[in-house]
This record gives structure tokens, sequence and C-alpha cells, in this order.
């Protein structure tokens, strides 16, 4: 007897027929919804920073590096040319002013100081002796004007009482003519005797004046060309530190030639270079802040330098008060400058996001934070650590800050 072999609903060729259309169907499911919805991404939360929108007091600024100078440089050039013969002290020491620093030798120059001395020298003797002849001339022009002052009173005198005599007729004509032309020839005598005189007077004083002017010129040069073999010893013109000295005994030195400088320490000044897009917004006065772990240091602009050099440009500032102890010719400070007023505003922290971005979009958290999407920002003005939100994000909004490197083009991130 024939026995009935129960038939397998599901057979194996029937299964793995059911499997691969469940494939497709999973398959298709899936294409669809990434192909009709937007690309999503998950992350770990733990890899990523999450900010705050907060509303606060904001100010812009911007860090500079700068680097600290002495508050003044005296740059020594030789005024004048020579061998070195000394050399009094040694690069980096700390100088009083008026302290010789380096001793030159120029003989030719030397030889000029002499040469002066004796030609003053000269001249102040030629100006004594013609004082000399003038106080002897004018002692004899005066004895010649005695005598004929004499003569003229004798004349005079005698003309006088002829003239009465011959009126009461106890002379004749003859006798009082003679006495009168005896009178007017003293008289023309004596006037020209005192025009002469006066004209000697003159004549010596504008001598004596020519010779002083002469005297004085040449003195001045002498003292001119003593300030000049002076200036062969090298003197410190400030109080300060000597740098940049490089002379040797025996080397000869060119008139200008750069000899070292000398930094006034009793003060320092910051240099910063800052980049050209902020030019039009800095300017003398400006505040600056230097912040070290003990104490923010208030600095202002004092100078703008405007020209333009690879892209940047150069300030100049100085500390209001103190400057920090522990700072030093050379250093290197960290520096944040304000661009403008403290004003209340929506911040948004700083962070890697602004590379990918922009600052135009950022991902934003929904509100149980299990999901961040895309969302369009604006920025304004920005500080070390915030920036200054115009729109995009209200107070309380999650965002996140870090880098998107890793995020590649996906519009939503599922947080996990």
């Amino acid at each position: 007897m024939d026995i009935p072999i129960e038939k397998k609903k599901f057979s194996t060729k029937r299964i793995l027929s059911i499997l691969g259309i469940l494939a497709v169907v999973i398959l298709l499911v899936y294409v669809y919804k990434n192909s009709s919805g937007k690309s999503r991404l998950n992350v770990q939360k733990e890899r990523i920073t999450i900010s705050t929108i907060t509303k606060n007091s904001f100010k812009e600024t911007i860090p500079v590096n700068g680097t600290v100078l002495p508050i003044s440089t005296i740059y020594m050039d030789s005024q004048e040319g020579g061998r070195v013969e000394e050399v009094y002290v040694e690069d980096g020491a700390v100088l009083k002013k008026g302290q010789p620093i380096l001793k030159l030798s120029n003989t030719d120059l030397e030889l000029s100081l002499a040469n002066q001395e004796v030609a003053v020298f000269n001249v102040l003797t030629q100006m004594q002796y013609t004082k000399n002849i003038a106080e002897q001339n004018s002692m004899t022009r005066q004895n010649q004007l005695a005598d004929v002052e004499s003569a003229f009173n004798e004349a005079e005198r005698v003309f006088l009482l002829n003239k009465k005599l011959f009126d009461q007729g106890a002379i004749g004509i003859q006798d009082l003519q003679s006495s009168q032309n005896l009178y007017d020839y003293q008289s023309k005598r004596l006037k020209l005797s005192q025009d002469m005189m006066e004209q000697d007077k003159q004549s010596m004083a504008q001598q004596i004046e020519q010779a002083e002017e002469s005297y004085k010129r040449m003195n001045n040069t002498l003292q001119l060309m003593r300030r000049k073999v002076g200036d062969l010893v090298i003197k410190a013109p400030i109080e300060g530190q000597l740098t940049s000295l490089d002379s040797e005994i025996g080397q000869s030195i060119t008139k200008g030639e750069r000899l070292g400088q000398l930094d006034n320490m009793k003060g320092f000044k910051v240099r910063a270079d800052i980049d050209e897009h902020y030019i039009s917004r800095v300017f003398a006065g400006q505040e600056v802040e230097y912040i070290t772990s003990e104490k923010t240091y208030k600095l202002k602009i004092k100078k703008v330098y405007t020209q333009v050099v690879a892209g940047r440009f150069q300030v100049d500032m100085e500390f209001e008060a103190e400057a920090p102890q522990t700072i030093r010719r050379g250093q290197s400070l960290q520096l944040r400058m304000a661009l403008s007023e403290e004003t209340t505003a929506l911040l948004l922290p700083r962070g890697g996001f602004y590379q990918k971005t922009g600052g135009n979009w950022i991902f934003k958290l929904n509100s149980d934070g299990t999901t961040a999407y895309k969302t369009d920002i604006s920025i304004g003005r920005q500080s070390p650590e915030y920036y200054e939100l115009t729109s995009g994000l209200e107070i309380g909004d999650k965002v996140i800050t870090s880098s998107y490197d890793s995020f590649g083009e996906n519009e939503e991130l599922i947080l996990q």
C-alpha cells in the first residue's frame, strides 16, 4: 500500500525566492529614503562641542602679536671719521649720559684745529695792536686840537680887544684887520681839526669793529673746530643700554658710519603688525590689552604707520601705567585690540565650524538634542572668544561649534 507523502508548504526554492524579494524591497526602501530626504550622518556627542547662544556685553576685539621695544632708541653715528684709539665700554653696558664710549683719532682735524688757534691768536693780536694805534692817534689828535683851541682862543681875545680899541680910536684899521684875519684863520683851523678828529674817531671805530667781527667769526670757527675734535670722543647722549657696538682698536671709521645704538630703558613700547584689513579702524589713542594670569595691563596706540608692507601695517603703543616687571626687550606679547565700544549682543562662541561654513550657517540642535540640522546665520563683529550674531539664532539655542571637517556634505546629524 502506497503511503502518501505530505507536500512541504515552503520548499527551499520558495524560501530563497521570498528572501530575495524581501531583500529587493528593503533595498528599494533604503534607496528611496536616502534619495527622497536629507542626507544624514551618525555622530558621537563626545566627539563634538555643543555651545549655547547667550546674550551679554560684547566688545569687538582682534588678537595681535606685539614685540617689546625700548621707549626710545638713539642711533649713534660718527660725526667725524678717524681711527679707533680706545674703546671704553663693551656692548650691552648700561651707560650714564655723557659717559665716553670710544675715542677716535684724526690727525688732519687736529692739525686744522691747531692752525685755526694760531689764526685766531694772530687776529686777536692784530686787533689789540689796532686798538693801541687808535689810542695813540687819538691822544695825538687831542694834543693837536688843544693847541689849535689855544691859538683860536688867543686870536679871539686879541680880535675882540682890538675891536674895542678901534672903536675908541686907540688903534688903526690895519691892526683891527690883522687881528680879524688871524681870528678867522684860527676859527677855520679849529673847525678843520675838530672835523679831522671826528673822522679819525669814526675811522678807528670802524677798523676796531671790523677787527672784532673778524675775531668773532674766527673764534666761532675755532669753537666749531674744537667741537669737531671733541666729537672724536663718542659719548652716550642719554642714559641707557648700549647695543650693536662693533668697533675694535685700530679700525677705520668713516664720517656718518653707524657705531651702535643706545636704548632708553626707562620704559617700553610695543610694536605690532596688523592686517591691512583693519587699517581704517585703527587710530592713535585706541585701547589695547595685555592679559596675564595676574593682571590685565592697558596700553594705548601712540603712532600708526600707514605704510602697508606684505599686507600688514605697524603701530606703536605704550603702557598707560606701569609696564609688567617681567617683560624684556625683544619679547613677544599676545595683545587684544578693541575695535568698538562695549555693547550688548547675541554671542556665539568661536570654534572650528567657521573654517567650513565661513559663518554663513551652522548645525543647530533640535529641542531634545537628538538631531542637528543646517541653519542659516549671519555674523557681525568678533572677538577672540565670540562672534556677534545678527540673525538666525536665539538665546538658548544649542549649536555645534567644533570642526565640521568629518561631516562631509550631510545636512542632518543624528547625535548618539
